[in-house]
């Protein structure tokens, strides 16, 4: 009861899968920025449709590629867009962004110390409130790093095929979504960390033993903050989860 289209779609003629239409649900308003509609269709799959008509075109090729990238077939009408079941080619396409990440964004600890730095230094100056401030820049920089979004709005989803490609590569990606989810977990409690830090509170070890003061100029608040905090290296859970 399947069929294989020419880009390597399978179309599955069974029930909705668990949770699939609330997913398709999240994804789509997260990403159009807009409330929208999700019915199943009669032989598996779903259909996507906005209420607002203004820029309706370019919403529904946006929605197309986020729903692409978790693994599923779509195709955009004039007036929907179709959810027409999981992709071959869309779910090895998960497998390398999952893998580009957890090598490029989510290897750089730096990156997420200096983002965290400069969101809680410009709140602090606006008046932000020191004992929300490290829940504000932890969900800031959620939003920055992306996939602590993408991994949340599958929350729920039973993934799974009858064919066994596809089942194999849905274990694929499932594997590489642990590791990339511990991974943003470990980022956001640095940011959080450096965040306590510019809000006046000392980080742990901070004060313990005297620093000695490196020669030269005096270095900035993101330099001391960044010295501080940022990890020289991933740490053993992180490096743990990377490996092959």
């Amino acid at each position: 009861m399947t069929k294989e289209s020419p880009s390597g779609s399978w179309f599955l003629k069974d029930p909705a899968v668990p949770g699939q239409e609330r997913a398709i649900e999240r994804i789509c308003a997260r990403t159009a920025g807009t409330p929208v509609h999700v019915t199943g269709l009669p032989f598996g799959g779903a259909q996507v449709w906005l209420d607002c008509a203004a820029h309706r075109w370019r919403l529904h090729h946006r929605m197309a590629r986020e729903l692409r990238l978790a693994g599923w077939h779509t195709e955009t009408g004039a007036d929907r867009l179709l959810v027409l079941g999981w992709s071959a080619s869309f779910l090895r396409h998960r497998v390398r962004m999952l893998s580009a990440a957890l090598n490029g964004r989510l290897a750089d600890f730096d990156r997420t110390s200096f983002t965290a730095v400069m969101i809680a230094t410009r709140l602090r100056h606006d008046g932000f409130p020191a004992a929300e401030l490290p829940a504000e820049v932890r969900a800031r920089c959620a939003a920055a790093l992306r996939w602590p979004d993408r991994l949340a709005d599958l929350r729920g989803l039973e993934r799974t095929s009858t064919l066994e490609p596809l089942r194999l590569r849905l274990a694929q990606v499932a594997g590489l979504e642990a590791k990339v989810g511990r991974r943003c977990a470990e980022h956001l409690a640095l940011a959080a960390k450096v965040a306590r830090a510019v809000a006046g509170g000392a980080p742990p070890g901070l004060g313990l033993v005297p620093q000695p003061r490196a020669p030269g100029p005096r270095a900035g608040l993101t330099e001391r903050m960044v010295c501080v905090c940022v990890p020289n290296r991933p740490s053993a859970t992180a490096t743990a989860g990377t490996s092959p």
